[in-house]
């Protein structure tokens, strides 16, 4: 159940079916970095619909009653293409490698009336893995969103072998975060974007200066960075008991927790009160990745379904 306080949070991207293979056979999870983040804030109190592309099929049905476990609501777009599908698997660090099939190549969402109302309804929205590479879905996008500026936070989250055109797709990323409350960047996504460290990519994000949006900038291993206005805070790592198993959910664990904080207390103003909400961002997505799929977990015991 969420709080009876709980923002209302929109979520826009993904939702697809993870199958992780390695030498032991394959496993599959319901994933997708826009469903993560969704099922995450759910886990974190708060009421949570989900807009995402799906299909007319088995996999599809897994997604709903996934999502329903968790107590999120989902906004379907039809897909002929069936549902998305990732195949990955990890490298010795735990970090995954993606093959995606035709429908996540191909998505599209529909801003029907239902997606529209999801969108006004929301306290914040939030959009991650969101084709940006698809002129007319951004235009889209930001044509339903009402006042970006105070209720928008993107994660770009591109993925080589989902994204068509990596100029069109940074140079409408760079656009729609510019008119953003929030922006997150990691280091993977400088360097296959804009094929520049991730330092510099957050000085592009921000058009040279301190007036742009606030930046989330993560840096796996190296922690991550909150740049808003004058302010620049820094957290590491947290080293909890046991070992990584699977890095796939560090990132959307970590927006998740920081768009918690923002729907609870607004965007920090000091140093100290950024500093408090990635320490635990950061706790957060230690103890994901302790465990293997990307479900976000608060500490090393199994989350509560639908709390």
């Amino acid at each position: 159940m969420t709080r009876s306080d709980a923002a209302r949070i929109t979520v826009v991207g993904d939702a697809l079916i993870d199958e992780l293979r390695d030498p032991t056979g394959s496993r599959e999870f319901v994933g997708g970095a826009a469903l993560n983040v969704a099922v995450g804030l759910a886990l974190l109190g708060e009421d949570v619909t989900l807009v995402a592309m799906i299909g007319d099929d088995e996999p599809a049905s897994r997604i709903r009653a996934f999502l329903d476990d968790y107590g999120v609501r989902l906004v379907e777009s039809p897909s002929a293409l069936g549902t998305s599908r990732a195949v990955s698997d990890r490298t010795e660090g735990g970090e995954p490698r993606y093959v995606f099939n035709d429908a996540a190549q191909h998505r599209r969402l529909s801003f029907d009336d239902a997606t529209r109302e999801a969108l006004d309804a929301a306290d914040l929205v939030v959009v991650s893995c969101y084709p940006f590479d698809d002129h007319e879905q951004v235009d889209a996008l930001m044509e339903a969103v009402r006042d970006p500026e105070r209720r928008l936070i993107v994660d770009g989250n591109p993925r080589s072998g989902m994204m068509r055109d990596r100029e069109a797709f940074l140079d409408a990323f760079g656009r729609v975060a510019a008119r953003s409350l929030l922006v997150k960047a990691g280091d993977e996504d400088a360097e296959l974007l804009a094929r520049e460290p991730l330092d510099a990519f957050v000085r592009r994000l921000r058009g040279g200066g301190t007036e742009g949006p606030a930046v989330l900038a993560t840096a796996g291993r190296s922690g991550a960075d909150l740049h808003h206005g004058e302010l620049d805070v820094h957290a590491d790592i947290v080293d909890l008991p046991g070992r990584v198993i699977d890095t796939m959910g560090a990132g959307d664990a970590t927006l998740a927790a920081v768009v918690r904080r923002i729907a609870r207390d607004g965007l920090p103003a000091t140093a100290e009160a950024w500093r408090e909400a990635l320490d635990e961002a950061m706790t957060i997505a230690a103890a994901t990745v302790r465990h293997e799929g990307a479900l976000l977990r608060t500490g090393m015991s199994p989350p509560q379904l639908g709390s």
